[in-house]
């Protein structure tokens, strides 16, 4: 009779394999599970590349359900987001300007798959800056240092639509163009506040001319119409009307004369007119004498 081998299983070494099995099972499906699940943040959408192609498909946001391992999804931020630039430029006057811009954009949904699929997720220092320098340039050139200075407002317009035409082919959309600075060269900004000081003097001396001129006028126009009124005043004052005012003034005294260049000698008109009375009074008048005669001749 033949001796068989009698195998003896251990029950605690099968319930430790099955431990272990079943711990690799959970732990696949737990990365597969993982795997297969991505999530869209707010403000962005998904862009699906299956082995490395870039599927045309968008995910919106939320939790979608991808291939495990096979998909990958890549987020393409569409919020507004913002860029500078700075920008060298000549004027049409040959003047160098130096100018910075701030730029507000988006990504629109529907281009994200084309944007990461031509472009990539630096599309900011690739498409952005390039074209603001580029509308900045062409733009500017149109432009003297002046205008680009009093036309500012109109300028930054006629940039922000050039900029809006480059790159609204790769579904990029411009929201906000400022122009934040203006800068020219230091031997400019003295002609220019040379220019404004000259300006400033030109229409203080107009002013001051103007004010002259129209002091002159009414020193002529007084002038002219004191003379009329001398000359009717001439006209009304007569020799008698003269002498009446002169009598109406007079105090009753004769003036004091002054004659004589190197020596002085003062009259007293009043006194001589005294004494002259006095003579008069005191000598015979032919009158009397006359009548002596004619008397004496009677008799």
């Amino acid at each position: 009779m033949a001796v068989q081998d009698i195998k003896v299983v251990n029950p605690k070494a099968k319930t430790v394999k099955n431990i272990v099995i079943g711990v690799i099972i959970a732990l696949v499906a737990i990365i597969l599970i993982s795997n297969s699940f991505t999530t869209v943040r707010a403000g962005h959408s998904g862009v699906i590349v299956t082995f490395g192609e870039v599927s045309e498909r968008v995910l919106s946001e939320g939790l979608h359900f991808k291939i495990p391992f096979a998909q990958n999804i890549v987020l393409v931020d569409n919020r507004v987001q913002k860029a500078e630039a700075v920008c060298s430029a000549a004027s049409k006057d040959l003047q160098t300007v130096s100018s910075t811009v701030a730029v507000n954009y988006k990504v629109l949904n529907s281009y994200s798959a084309s944007v990461y699929k031509n472009i990539g997720l630096d599309y900011e220092s690739i498409i952005i800056t390039p074209a603001i320098q580029e509308c900045v340039k062409a733009v500017t050139a149109k432009f003297t240092a002046e205008e680009l200075i009093t036309n500012r407002q109109s300028i930054g317009d006629q940039m922000m639509e050039l900029l809006k035409n480059k790159v609204s082919a790769y579904g990029i959309e411009i929201q906000i163009f400022n122009i934040t600075t203006f800068d020219f060269t230091a031997e400019y900004n003295a002609a220019i506040e040379a220019k404004q000081t000259a300006q400033q003097n030109a229409l203080k001396a107009e002013q001051d001319l103007q004010r002259i001129k129209v002091e002159a006028e009414q020193k002529i126009v007084q002038a002219e119409a004191e003379a009329e009124a001398y000359k009717l005043k001439s006209q009304e004052l007569t020799p008698e009307i003269l002498m009446s005012k002169y009598i109406e003034k007079w105090d009753g005294k004769l003036p004091t004369v002054v004659s004589g260049d190197s020596g002085t000698m003062m009259l007293d008109l009043s006194k001589l007119l005294e004494e002259a009375e006095k003579n008069k009074a005191q000598t015979p008048t032919y009158k009397s004498f006359e009548t002596e005669e004619d008397t004496t001749t009677e008799e």
